[in-house]
């Protein structure tokens, strides 16, 4: 595994990378980290190179202040630029499949293919439906209270998981940056959208879209993407990795 720093817009940014081949970044959903996404992308490493950063105000990318879904794409932008790559396909789950239509959207050049698994965000005409705003609301006061409290006030979160998950959560929870965690659990339950449906007819590169499985992934979100962006394809899956790859 490549670790990689990279400096922008007055943040020290953390990425991984591993493999060889055309560059494929993934990001990761809110409060998680590049982990998140090596869970399903380790099959493309024979074939592709794939970069997972921490997004700013994630993990080892600690930032305390304003956010925004525009910040967010140049972000990637900037780590494109400070690895040489030029296009590559840019995908993202759940929260970070919001900051990938950005990157499409703020940067079309450097996006060859899009990719958005289990997407949570269907445009400022839909909002947040009533499973994300519980959800959110509950991260933004888990966050204010790391502030006060240290970051075991996240503990709670994590511990309506699986068994076999609860303790790896866990322990990652424990390494965050409570100033880190309370901006960005702060900016998710602010409720803005990466986009208004209408701008979604300007991605002219091809899209695949894995419609969610719960609530707080509503498969129908699926739908607004395949109406408004011409070079859409949806596929049901549980093979994160080979719709990426396909």
């Amino acid at each position: 595994m490549d670790e990689i720093y990279f400096e922008h817009a007055g943040a020290r940014l953390y990425a991984t990378a591993r493999g060889e081949g055309d560059a494929v970044i993934l990001l990761h959903g809110g409060l998680a980290t590049n982990e998140a996404c090596w869970r399903f992308a380790a099959p493309l490493v024979a074939r592709f190179r794939v970069i997972a950063p921490d997004l700013r105000a994630s993990g080892r990318s600690h930032w305390s202040g304003e956010l925004s879904w525009d910040l967010f794409a140049d972000d990637v932008a900037a780590l494109m630029h400070h690895l040489g790559i030029a296009r590559a396909t840019v995908g993202g789950i759940s929260f970070g499949a919001g900051c990938a239509v950005r990157v499409a959207l703020r940067h079309p050049a450097l996006v060859s293919r899009l990719v958005l698994l289990h997407p949570a965000f269907g445009g400022s005409e839909l909002g947040l439906v009533p499973a994300q705003r519980a959800a959110m609301d509950a991260m933004h006061a888990a966050g204010e209270r790391a502030l006060a409290d240290g970051i075991a006030a996240l503990f709670p979160l994590v511990d309506t998981l699986p068994a076999a998950l609860r303790e790896r959560a866990r322990a990652l929870v424990a390494t965050y940056d409570p100033a880190s965690v309370a901006a960005l659990a702060r900016f998710m339950a602010s409720g803005v959208q990466p986009f208004a449906q209408r701008e979604l007819a300007a991605i002219a590169a091809p899209v695949v879209v894995v419609p969610g499985v719960d609530a707080q992934h509503p498969a129908e979100i699926a739908a607004i993407y395949a109406r408004h962006i011409a070079r859409c394809t949806v596929v049901a899956t549980d093979d994160l990795a080979a719709a990426i790859a396909a």
